[in-house]
């Protein structure tokens, strides 16, 4: 089966392949579009990915992962903004359209959740013009509830969107991934609010399915083999006019263990059956993916 043309696969979905197998995979998959994390394109150096993405013939729908805003004002705060400006030079480097931001928890011994969403409003503020000169949009992904606490204190589209929207939104976007979302009973409007701005920078899918395992960030599934109703959360994104690239992203054990191949071969009849039904554009020519320019250019 050949994928679907807006189908990305995420390099999580294979976590323990390299950036070389990653690309391999995918475009030997016949896939179009690949999602990047930093550690793999850190491991073979900036350079070197960006000419290995290039051969591939893949575009990048996004690199994962920047954020981890929360932190009272001091060198840990500091170290986590330059990390950030590292990070939009890599999206920027590899081709990324958007950057996606995992806001951070509490910090160690704090339970403010405000003031911890207003250092991550005054973090984006701080990268915005760097975000605007490298093309790159800092894509806010809102995460569930149950992961307040240690990863993301942004836990609704529309509080995504509130952090977004005093920014361009050429600048800053936000993820709609439904692992995340689905259980919010305003995330059609907040969908729509979202498109209404041009801020969805990313849409993700993945499915949701109990008993949750002790590590609960191990909790995604194959799209189908859950809860999540894919048709009206996709038909709302694509009510929006969003064309972009769509990723699976999956958090599995199980999955992680099986072949690359296999895996990348699932994904796609599992995208074809629940989430490519509901599509209404074709989106980019497959194998087409914007040229990377040098930053300030």
């Amino acid at each position: 089966m050949t994928p679907h043309p807006r189908l990305s696969l995420n390099q999580a979905t294979i976590k323990y392949a390299s950036l070389g197998e990653a690309l391999d995979v995918t475009a030997a998959a016949g896939y179009a579009s690949i999602g990047l994390w930093r550690e793999p394109v850190q491991e073979v150096g900036l350079d070197r990915a960006a000419r290995m993405v290039a051969d591939s013939g893949l575009r990048v729908s996004s690199l994962c992962r920047g954020g981890f805003f929360t932190l009272p004002e001091g060198p840990q705060r500091r170290a986590a903004l330059d990390d950030n400006r590292r990070a939009l030079a890599e999206a920027h480097a590899v081709g990324a359209p958007a950057l996606v931001l995992v806001a951070g928890g509490l910090p160690a011994g704090s339970r403010d959740l405000v003031g911890a969403r207003a250092r991550v409003v005054d973090a984006i503020g701080e990268l915005v013009a760097e975000a605007e000169s490298a093309g790159v949009a800092l894509a806010i992904e809102p995460l569930h509830p149950m992961y307040a606490s240690d990863r993301a204190v942004v836990s609704t589209l529309d509080q995504a969107l509130d952090m977004a929207e005093p920014f361009p939104s050429t600048a800053v976007g936000v993820v709609v991934d439904t692992f995340h979302i689905w259980w919010d009973p305003r995330v059609r409007d907040a969908i729509a609010r979202a498109g209404a701005g041009g801020r969805i920078a990313s849409y993700q899918v993945c499915d949701w399915s109990t008993p949750l395992p002790a590590d609960v960030l191990l909790a995604r599934h194959y799209p189908g083999d859950g809860v999540i109703d894919f048709g009206s959360l996709t038909a709302a994104v694509e009510a929006t006019g969003y064309s972009g690239d769509i990723e699976v992203e999956i958090f599995s054990e199980p999955i992680w263990a099986s072949p690359y191949a296999e895996v990348a071969q699932r994904t796609s009849e599992a995208f074809s059956t629940v989430v490519a039904p509901h599509l209404t554009t074709i989106g980019r020519v497959p194998g087409d993916r914007p040229e990377a320019q040098t930053i300030g250019s």
